[in-house]
């Protein structure tokens, strides 16, 4: 039998062995080598981990059993992209408020969402290190928000709403856009829609289902308020009946394969949208030298808004609610938001149309009515 050889060493109280069939020095070697790894943190849970090893450690133990797809990507893009390599070398008792908030500051200028989830992936790490007493301190617990810009959904114009409908007679996803538009789904919702989820006879559409964002899985609405029933206008029912296929196929499909959208199909599928709505809206083309020397057509303006994104089309349908007199309870459940207050937040943008008829109410009010404006008004 051979013989067995064996090393030990005492780390903080714990006792550590290593052994080798060939050596004593052989296990002097593994000794010596596991004892450094344990002092630079780069094994096991310790004081002195690196923030590499335990930035990972947190995402995998705490993270990715609780979220979702989407969520632990963009916890790990953070991970990966700014934490690593601005302070993953760094032992974790030895970050100091400082080289967190420079990390959050280079954020500055970027979106708001996009900082927020920096700061919220920093502080979720350092107070977990805290409660599994790997620091003392938790150095991200002031960190201060950089100046970002912070987008604001918004409802399509008349101008865009006029093209949007032009476009959407001709286009391959079309019928799509425009029952997110009637219907006010969110764009998981309508990837998910099958056939049997069309109630014919009462108009409604049952919304049962969405694509989980960040993947191609179907699943539940994220709350139980996103289960809803949601009423199919007249100007598109007829389409939907005559498009209709069998119960559990998909109700929008991709152009090519004739399957149901994917994530980056149905993006896909928005840009080619968006770009015959630029070109309906009046974008100049010119012919411009290409790489291989010869004339080609180049778009030189582009006159589609830049935040013109699927969303508008949600939004624009809820103010229609407004606009329309829907009371703010129903437009919740109609919008299926958890909180009414979502709702509300939307409710509370003032149309063009709502200024011109407040502004015809004052002319009355303060006796200067013009003829047009209590025509207007009557």
């Amino acid at each position: 039998m051979a013989r067995l050889y064996r090393s030990t060493f005492t780390i903080m109280g714990k006792k550590y062995e290593k052994t080798s069939t060939k050596s004593q020095r052989e296990a002097d070697k593994k000794a010596d080598q596991h004892k450094r790894d344990l002092e630079d943190g780069k094994i096991g849970i310790s004081k002195q981990m690196r923030v590499s090893a335990w930035a990972y450690e947190w995402l995998d133990t705490y993270k990715k059993p609780r979220v979702g797809e989407k969520c632990y990507k963009e916890h790990k893009r953070h991970i990966d992209k700014m934490i690593i390599p601005q302070i993953g070398g760094l032992r974790l008792c030895e970050v100091t408020d400082i080289h967190l908030q420079k990390m959050l500051n280079e954020k500055a200028g970027y979106s708001f969402s996009d900082a927020k989830y920096l700061r919220d992936t920093i502080r979720a790490i350092f107070i977990k290190a805290k409660e599994s007493r790997l620091i003392t301190h938790n150095p991200a617990e002031f960190l201060t928000m950089p100046a970002t810009t912070k987008g604001t959904h918004r409802s399509i114009t008349d101008h865009e709403r006029e093209h949007f409908l032009k476009v959407a007679e001709t286009h391959p996803a079309g019928l799509m856009f425009k029952t997110m538009l009637y219907c006010g789904l969110r764009t998981g919702e309508a990837t998910a829609l099958s056939f049997k989820d069309i109630d014919v006879d009462a108009h409604m559409l049952n919304i049962v289902a969405a694509m989980e964002s960040g993947t191609d899985k179907l699943k539940a609405p994220k709350t139980a308020a996103g289960v809803r029933k949601v009423p199919i206008p007249d100007c598109i029912y007829h389409e939907l009946i005559a498009h209709r296929g069998a119960p559990f196929q998909p109700v929008f499909t991709q152009e090519t394969t004739g399957n149901r959208h994917t994530e980056t199909s149905r993006a896909k599928a928005w840009r080619s949208f968006k770009k015959a709505m630029d070109d309906s809206m009046g974008a100049v083309w010119d012919k411009r030298p290409a790489k291989d020397g010869k004339m080609r057509l180049t778009k030189v303006l582009s006159v589609v808004a830049p935040d013109l994104v699927p969303y508008c089309l949600r939004h624009t349908y809820c103010t229609d609610l407004q606009t329309n007199g829907v009371p703010l309870k129903v437009a919740s459940y109609l919008m299926g938001h958890a909180n009414i207050s979502v709702t509300a937040n939307i409710y509370t943008h003032v149309t063009d149309g709502a200024i011109s008829d407040a502004a015809a109410l004052i002319d009355v009010t303060f006796g200067v009515t013009s003829s047009e404006n209590v025509a207007n008004i009557a």
